[in-house]
């Protein structure tokens, strides 16, 4: 018995048909805490990149030992596969000479992309010295880089409002950002308003969808609750009575994000950056049935 009807199924294939060659993607990882997750890191890393991504970015972590990894790892990028290597930089932890250091070194390595970051504020911290917007003035006083900052279509959590949020993702464009990278999302409809907010604000650069393929469920809701993003009840109800099942999770994780990346491409978007947690698997089926080939 089949699920769809001939012309159900003809819509759909010719709906992904017309996605062929017609997308982006780029590429986020973090940086390994140990050998086992380096090698995991490295498999995915030696998968995704026959996607031909636009860039792959690195994390970056809130204290000097996770810095030093992600350094390393974006060079090692660099070198070993000739990919367009982005590091995360946060200037929440760090002096203004330590940032300009950090930038001559990436710019004189060959690394010319970024992704600017206030960072996470250090619990019972008092207001911070700098934020994204002059961590973007100082990169781009050092050197002419290519700058991506974070948007947020379900406003920042410490947003005073939503157009507060939106001014302030202005001011970073204005002070040279080359595009904006959304965090996670699952509403679309939300994000195409953001987008179209961002447009009538007069920020004029791409607002790149952040896109996370779900495989675990109570993972996400924790990252959730953490970052102001919403989960739809709809999408609650997919997972349920799966926390034992993870082919089914990974399943039901690629049908979502290939269908938010099938209604957003309608909608005019190009360029997509995936989360992928280290892991290549679901990704890459993702991107592979969208037309994303090697």
């Amino acid at each position: 018995m089949s699920f769809f009807h001939a012309n159900q199924r003809e819509a759909l294939n010719q709906n992904l048909a017309e996605l062929d060659g017609q997308i982006n993607v780029s590429f986020e990882f973090f940086p390994p805490r140990t050998e086992e997750m380096e090698q995991t890191l490295w498999k995915s890393i030696d998968r995704l990149k026959n996607l031909k991504p636009k860039f792959v970015s690195v994390t970056y972590g809130a204290n000097s030992g996770e810095r030093d990894r992600t350094h390393s790892i974006i060079k090692d990028i660099k070198d070993k596969t000739g990919l367009l290597a982005a590091p995360h930089l946060t200037c929440i932890d760090a002096t203004r000479d330590e940032l300009r250091e950090i930038a001559r070194d990436y710019w004189n390595s060959g690394i010319r992309q970024i992704v600017a970051l206030r960072g996470d504020l250090p619990n019972n911290s008092s207001k911070p010295d700098m934020y994204a917007i002059d961590l973007v003035e100082l990169l781009k006083a050092e050197a002419d880089f290519d700058i991506s900052v974070a948007a947020y279509p379900e406003v920042h959590p410490e947003a005073k409002s939503a157009q507060a949020d939106l001014i302030s993702l202005k001011k970073k464009i204005d002070a040279g950002a080359n595009r904006a990278i959304t965090q996670f999302f699952f509403d679309v409809e939300g994000y195409l308003r953001f987008r179209d907010r961002c447009v009538s604000t007069g920020i004029d650069v791409e607002i790149v969808p952040g896109i996370l393929p779900v495989s675990n469920f109570r993972q996400l809701e924790r990252f959730a609750k953490m970052t102001n993003v919403r989960i739809p009840s709809w999408m609650s109800k997919m997972y349920e009575g799966l926390d034992n099942d993870p082919e089914s999770r990974n399943l039901v994780g690629a049908s979502i994000a290939m269908d938010m990346v099938k209604i957003l491409s309608r909608e005019g978007v190009k360029d997509f950056h995936f989360y992928t947690l280290n892991r290549s698997e679901l990704t890459y089926a993702i991107c592979h049935t969208l037309g994303v080939r090697p």
